[in-house]
């Protein structure tokens, strides 16, 4: 296969920027926020809404660079770490409190897409969790848990009823989250960008951050070409911190996922994916994907500790996809990419302080584990309104805290872990009754 020479399809479709702004010289602001994905722009922007301007972000590469302009562009409630679980770690009241959070990200985020004009292809189609297996007790008990804890009211979709969503004999029945919608992260990432520097804030780019440490009552964040002083300062580097501040650094592992999209297939699309609905399935190691306006299918899933060469992610993603939609051989592929999400040992965000003592200090946001959109969104709402309103941060989230994961011993159980998954979903499919 032929890819095309720009591997990501969201940078090759992402409309002509404004040339970046570096940061160069001394700067200073109230807010610093290293980080240009979304936990670092849901930050600036929910400080911006708040009525706090005085706020400069400061980017590596370009905004989005990262997991925010690399993900499948789902936009749903929840976390990575599963619901079931989350209520039995939480309890029922903090778990639905918890859970909350999200939805109303996603209602946040729908509001700025329609008060900033933001064009990032939004498609309002839910979401599909297509039951992998036979047994369609899976769904059955996802209903009732999301219905009786957490308030949510999941639709049945029975195989007959499938056919308006998905045209394969892979799956036995679904269940439809009509609230949730996709888009085009990247454009989102840009447009959120362009919406807190209209409001005044600050945004830099191409600016690699070398250093952060302490600077009196306050921060300094140097650059190869600059520095900002700060009174607070927010952390939001996720898997692509590095070495930065290694307390968050020992406490998130940098997991690789995997993305691919295929040639436009005009109205043969509708041949196999006949509904707007974004797509996942049942198992541990899932697929996901979605019609693109293009008539593209987008195709994501996998996570490994090492990242691949887009060749190698188009082969084994194209793999993946035709054991769902044979009829699907002779489709090219031209964008396969991959990115660095960052994962936490219980599978929940980390929001909080780095440091403790009086309210001024510095904050930090990472290991949204590849479930981010919307609890991206969760942690810069938390974080502005603890920086502006002095408000206390979530407790279903500050909880979790920043348990070590042990570097290259954390990365290699993480792998073992998903083989490990991996192998018990094959299992559970050879034991599950065929699909009717």
């Amino acid at each position: 296969m032929t890819l095309a020479a720009d591997d990501s399809y969201y940078l090759a479709t992402l409309p002509p920027r404004a040339a970046a702004v570096r940061m160069v010289g001394r700067h200073e602001a109230r807010v610093g926020i290293v980080g240009g994905g979304y936990a670092g722009l849901a930050t600036a922007m929910g400080l911006v809404e708040r009525g706090m301007r005085d706020v400069a972000l400061v980017e590596a590469g370009r905004i989005g660079h990262g997991a925010s302009g690399r993900n499948g562009g789902f936009v749903f409630g929840g976390y990575s770490l599963d619901c079931a679980d989350l209520l039995v770690q939480l309890g029922p009241a903090l778990a639905r409190s918890t859970y909350a959070l999200t939805r109303a990200a996603v209602a946040l985020i729908r509001e700025r897409i329609r008060r900033h004009g933001i064009e990032c292809d939004a498609v309002e189609g839910g979401a599909l969790l297509a039951n992998w297996f036979g047994d369609d007790r899976i769904l059955q008990r996802q209903q009732r848990l999301m219905a009786e804890y957490f308030g949510v009211h999941w639709q049945s979709v029975d195989r007959a009823g499938l056919a308006a969503h998905v045209r394969t004999r892979r799956y036995s029945a679904a269940l439809l989250e009509p609230d949730a919608f996709h888009f085009h992260p990247l454009k989102y990432a840009a447009g959120l960008a362009g919406a807190i520097a209209q409001a005044g804030a600050r945004v830099h780019e191409d600016s690699p951050v070398v250093s952060v440490a302490r600077d009196g009552c306050g921060w300094s964040v140097r650059t190869a070409e600059g520095e900002l002083r700060c009174e607070h300062l927010v952390v939001a580097g996720g898997g692509y911190l590095r070495t930065l501040v290694p307390a968050l650094e020992r406490a998130m592992l940098p997991i690789a996922t995997y993305v691919m999209a295929t040639e436009p297939l005009g109205e043969r699309v509708r041949e196999f994916i006949p509904g707007a609905a974004a797509i996942y399935d049942t198992r541990f190691a899932f697929d996901y994907y979605r019609v693109l306006p293009d008539t593209r299918i987008l195709w994501g899933g996998r996570i490994a500790v090492a990242q691949r060469t887009p060749a190698a992610i188009a082969e084994f993603l194209r793999r993946d996809m035709l054991r769902v939609y044979p009829g699907l051989a002779d489709v090219r592929i031209t964008h396969a990419w991959g990115g660095l999400m960052s994962y936490a040992r219980h599978k929940m965000p980390q929001v909080g302080r780095l440091t403790s003592g009086p309210a001024t200090g510095a904050w930090h946001a990472q290991s949204f584990g590849g479930h981010g959109v919307a609890p991206t969104t969760v942690a810069g709402e938390a974080l502005a309104a603890a920086i502006a309103e002095d408000r206390p941060l979530p407790e279903g989230l500050v909880r979790y805290g920043l348990p070590r994961t042990w570097g290259a011993a954390g990365l290699a159980a993480a792998q073992a872990t998903y083989w490990w998954a991996q192998a018990r979903d094959a299992w559970r499919e050879r034991c599950s009754p065929p699909a009717a």
